[in-house]
């Protein structure tokens, strides 16, 4: 499948991703093995940024939904995240890669603030920097700050690294006849509710004209197959 070329990428792993085959939390093997994703990509030349949700230990709309409040239960989410992104840190350090964490809600302990010139200059010096914290508000999702994020570092695409191999019409786990689009448009996405990302995310990713690059993170090397335009993906763009 011929896809543009692209220098810049932002990274987006559903924390589910890291849980590896337990039911909850991150799974260390898992962890490195994602990294090894992230390292081949850097070896090859790209320029990375990731944003990682909090799912595998703690979801804001699950909690919501069982009564906590909805804020309350946000900032517990974002919280997640930033453990989920010191444990990737840790691994691809332990790879030899020069790692950055920034997070939306300051906790100079253990990482930076979000500062966008310094996350620019991170890149610039070949470092890997992951962003934590989602947008630092309640109400927003990891995939709106993956999006945010994405725009702000002015990357050439956003990589969305999910457990299926693309975008369908359908759930292919629950109809085996769903059909996968190669490329699709933005606004067919929003219209057909498509899942690929929440509708705020898609947008901002539309406006700013950022395609979306949706793939299986599950596959082992998949990540540098699909950069070098040869593994099985959906590109969401404004042109589809």
């Amino acid at each position: 499948m011929s896809r543009p070329g692209f220098k810049r990428i932002l990274l987006k792993l559903s924390g589910e991703v890291l849980m590896g085959d337990q039911a909850f939390g991150i799974n260390p093997e898992t962890v490195a093995r994602m990294a090894l994703e992230v390292k081949a990509a850097k070896d090859a030349g790209f320029e990375l940024c990731l944003v990682i949700g909090g799912g595998n230990i703690f979801r804001g709309m699950a909690g919501a939904a069982k009564g906590m409040d909805r804020a309350q239960a946000d900032y517990m989410g974002m919280l997640a995240t930033v453990m989920n992104a010191l444990a990737m840190q840790n691994a691809l350090e332990q790879l030899g890669v020069d790692t950055r964490v920034q997070s939306a809600i300051q906790m100079d302990q253990v990482c930076e603030p979000v500062i966008r010139r310094r996350a620019e200059r991170h890149i610039e010096k070949g470092r890997v920097v992951i962003f934590a914290a989602g947008v630092g508000s309640p109400y927003f999702t990891t995939d709106s700050g993956a999006a945010l994020r994405a725009a702000e570092m002015k990357c050439d695409a956003l990589f969305k690294g999910t457990s299926v191999d693309g975008v369908y019409d359908a759930d292919p786990k629950i109809v085996p006849t769903a059909k996968r689009y190669e490329t699709v448009g933005f606004d067919t996405v929003l219209s057909a509710n498509l899942k690929v990302m929440d509708a705020s995310a898609v947008a901002l990713c539309r406006d700013n004209n950022i395609p979306i690059v949706v793939f299986s993170i599950r596959e082992e090397g998949n990540l540098a197959r699909v950069l070098a335009g040869e593994g099985t993906a959906t590109v969401v763009t404004n042109q589809a």
